[in-house]
C-alpha cells in the first residue's frame, strides 16, 4: 500500500523521501504533510470553501436571474444543473486538489500535454483578482461614506446633481398658448422663464436619473465618458483599493493558517447580515409584491420551454461555484490525505445555493418596498450587478427609516463576501508559488505574499482611474468568460477520459473509503458524458451569443474590444504552448511518452 500512499498519478506526496527542508513557521509539527502544511481544522477548510464558492454574484445576479426568468419555476433548471455540472466539478476538483496535495499548475504532472490548462486558470485569477479588489473598493468607499446623519445620495446635492437629478419624471416640454388662435410647444425652462403656464395634459414628461444613480457616476466614480477618456486617478478610490489590498495580505501573510481564523468571521457575517435584512424587509409596506415577483404569484412556468432560461441556470451555477479558476484545488490541497472531500463538497454546493436563494428575499423585499412608496411596479425599480448594489439598493436603503446603519450593513456584507473571494484567489496564487519553489516559499511566504498584493495593488490602479469602471467592466467581459469555460472543459477530459475515470474513482476511494458501484453511476455518467456536453453547449452558445461588450448604453472602442481579446489570448494560448514544449522535450513520440507516463503513474 505504500506505492498507493503516494501519488497514483501525480507525484509522489514526499512523506518518505523528502529531503530536509527549512523549518516552515507556518507548518505546525502536527501537519500531516510538513512541507507544505495542513488546515488547522476541518471548519477552517469548509468556511474558507463557502467564502470563496458563495461571493458578490450570489447578491447581486442569482436574485435578477431568478425574477428574469420565471421566478420560482427557474430553481428547477437551477437545481437540476447543480446536479449536472456544478457538483460534479466541484467535487472533481475538490478531490484533485486533497489527493495530490499540488496547486492547479503543478496538479498536471498527472498528464504534461494539459500543464497549459493550470497556467490559465491561475492566469485568470490574476485577472479577476485585479478587478475584484476594484469592487470591494467600492464598498469599502460606500461603507465610509454611509457613517453620516444622512446618506449623501438620499436627495439631489446641489454639489453634483444637475436638472436631471429627480425621483419622479420632470416636465421638459409642454404646449403654451400666447394668444387665442396660436399654440405652440416649449422647452420647461422656457416657459418658466417667462411666466407663462402649461396647457393642462400638454405636459411631456423625462423620467429622471435617481439620486442614488448620480452619486454613484459622479461622485463616487467621476466616471469619463469612455474608455477613451482615462482621466486622473480618483484619490479616494485608490486608498480604498490599498486599504482593501492591506486587508488581503493581513489575512493571508501566514497562508491558510491565518486565513483559516479570518473567514470565521467574514464567511459567517452576511448570513447575520442577511438575515436582519430579510426581517426588516418583512415589515415593509410593499414587500410582498417584491417577494411575489422574486418566486411567488408570479412565477412563469411557461418559460422552462425557453432555452435561454437553461442556459442561464447552468452558466449562473458554474460561476457562482467558482469552478475551474483552480481555487477549488488550491484549498483543497491543503486537505488530510482522508478527510471526507465527498461530503465536503455536497455540504459547500447545498449551502451556495441555498444563500443565493435567500438572499433574493433581502433584495426583493426591500425593492418591493421601494416600488411602493414610489408608486412604481417591481419591473422598474429591479437591476442587477453593479446598478442593484451601488444604485437601486443604496436607493432603497436610503428612504427607509435610520438609512445609515442599513446601508452600513448591507456594504460591511458586499465587503465580507468580496473578501472570502479574494482571499482564495491570492491562495491560488501564492499555493502555485509555493509548488514550484517550495524552499523559498518556507522561508519568505509572508514577504512573497505581501509583494503579490503590492504588485497587484498598482496593475488595479488603473481601474481606479475615471475610466476605471469601464476596465472592469471589460476584464469582467472578456476573462471571467470562454477562458474559464475552455479550461473547465479540457479539464475534465484530461482526468476523465484520457487519465481515466475508473483509476480516478480508486484514487478517490484511496481517501474515502470504497463505494459500491451503484454509488459511482451517478458520478461516472455526469464526468463521461453529461457534464462535458454541457460544458461545450454553454461555450458553443456563448460563441454564438457574442455581443461587443459596453457599459450602460456606452459602447467600446475598437482598441478597447481588441485589448479584451488579447487579455483572453495571452490566458489561453498556454494551453497548446505547454503542450508542444512537453512534446518536444519528450523522448519518443506522443504516444509513446503517454504510455511510459501512464505505466510510470500507474
Amino acid at each position: 500500500m505504500d506505492k498507493f500512499k503516494c501519488l497514483s498519478f501525480f507525484k509522489c506526496r514526499r512523506k518518505e523521501n523528502a529531503e530536509v527542508a527549512p523549518k516552515d513557521l507556518h507548518v505546525n509539527e502536527n501537519d500531516e504533510n510538513q512541507e507544505r502544511g495542513n488546515w488547522s481544522k476541518k471548519s477552517d477548510y469548509l468556511l474558507s470553501m463557502i467564502g470563496y464558492a458563495v461571493g458578490l454574484g450570489n447578491v447581486w445576479r442569482f436574485p435578477y436571474l431568478t425574477y428574469n426568468n420565471g421566478g420560482g419555476a427557474f430553481l428547477i433548471p437551477y437545481v437540476i444543473m447543480l446536479a449536472l455540472a456544478g457538483l460534479p466539478l466541484f467535487f472533481l476538483e475538490c478531490s484533485m486538489g486533497q489527493f495530490s496535495s499540488l496547486g492547479p499548475v503543478s496538479i498536471w504532472r498527472i498528464l504534461p500535454l494539459f500543464q497549459g490548462v493550470g497556467i490559465t486558470m491561475v492566469l485568470i485569477s490574476i485577472f479577476v483578482t485585479i478587478y475584484y479588489n476594484v469592487i470591494i473598493a467600492y464598498s469599502l468607499y460606500y461603507l465610509f461614506a454611509s457613517f453620516q446623519r444622512e446618506l449623501p445620495w438620499s436627495k439631489c446635492s446641489i454639489s453634483w446633481a444637475d436638472g436631471n437629478c429627480s425621483r419622479s419624471p420632470f416636465v421638459t416640454h409642454c404646449n403654451v398658448s400666447i394668444s387665442i388662435n396660436e399654440t405652440f410647444q416649449a422647452n420647461k425652462s422656457w416657459v418658466d422663464a417667462n411666466n407663462l403656464t402649461c396647457i393642462n395634459g400638454s405636459e411631456v414628461y423625462q423620467t429622471g436619473q435617481l439620486p442614488s444613480e448620480q452619486y454613484w457616476n459622479k461622485v463616487a466614480l467621476q466616471r469619463s465618458s469612455g474608455l477613451d477618456e482615462t482621466g486622473v486617478i480618483v484619490w479616494y478610490l485608490a486608498l480604498c483599493l490599498l486599504l482593501a489590498w492591506l486587508i488581503v495580505g493581513a489575512a493571508l501573510f501566514k497562508g491558510i493558517k491565518s486565513s483559516g481564523k479570518v473567514v470565521y468571521f467574514t464567511a459567517l457575517f452576511p448570513y447575520v447580515v442577511l438575515l436582519i435584512l430579510v426581517i426588516r424587509g418583512a415589515t415593509l409596506e410593499g414587500a410582498s409584491k417584491g417577494i411575489s415577483y422574486y418566486i411567488g404569484a408570479q412565477s412563469d412556468f411557461a418559460k422552462l420551454k425557453d432555452a435561454e432560461v437553461w442556459k442561464d441556470a447552468a452558466t449562473q451555477i458554474f460561476y457562482s461555484l467558482s469552478v475551474a479558476w483552480g481555487g477549488l484545488v488550491a484549498l483543497s490541497s491543503y486537505n488530510k490525505f482522508n478527510n471526507n472531500c465527498y461530503s465536503d463538497a455536497i455540504v459547500v454546493c447545498v449551502t451556495n445555493c441555498l444563500t443565493s436563494v435567500f438572499a433574493g428575499f433581502a433584495i426583493f423585499s426591500i425593492l418591493g418596498h421601494m416600488a411602493h412608496i414610489s408608486g412604481k411596479e417591481v419591473t422598474q425599480v429591479v437591476k442587477s450587478g453593479f446598478d442593484l448594489a451601488f444604485i437601486a439598493y443604496p436607493e432603497a436603503l436610503a428612504q427607509l427609516p435610520g438609512g445609515p446603519f442599513w446601508s452600513i450593513l448591507f456594504f460591511f456584507m458586499l465587503l465580507t463576501l468580496g473578501l472570502d473571494s479574494q482571499f482564495a484567489s491570492i491562495e491560488t496564487i501564492t499555493t502555485t508559488i509555493q509548488d514550484l519553489f517550495p524552499k523559498v516559499m518556507k522561508k519568505m511566504r509572508a514577504p512573497i505574499t505581501l509583494g503579490c498584493c503590492l504588485v497587484l495593488f498598482f496593475l488595479g490602479l488603473i481601474c481606479v482611474t475615471q475610466a476605471g469602471i469601464y476596465w472592469v467592466n471589460l476584464i469582467d467581459h472578456f476573462c471571467a468568460g470562454w477562458g474559464i469555460l475552455i479550461a473547465a472543459i479540457l479539464e475534465i477530459i484530461g482526468v476523465i477520459w484520457i487519465y481515466g475515470g475508473n483509476r480516478f474513482i480508486d484514487d478517490i476511494e484511496m481517501m474515502i473509503g470504497a463505494k459500491r458501484w451503484i454509488f459511482w453511476l451517478w458520478w461516472r455518467t455526469c464526468w463521461f458524458v453529461i457534464t462535458p456536453i454541457l460544458l461545450m453547449s454553454i461555450l458553443i452558445w456563448s460563441v454564438i451569443q457574442f455581443r461587443r461588450p459596453k457599459y450602460g448604453q456606452i459602447p467600446y472602442p475598437n482598441w478597447g474590444v481588441a485589448l479584451g481579446w488579447c487579455m483572453i489570448t495571452f490566458c489561453i494560448i498556454w494551453i497548446p504552448i505547454m503542450a508542444v514544449i512537453n512534446i518536444i522535450q519528450a523522448k519518443g513520440n506522443i504516444f509513446q511518452c503517454e504510455l511510459i507516463h501512464w505505466m510510470r503513474t500507474s
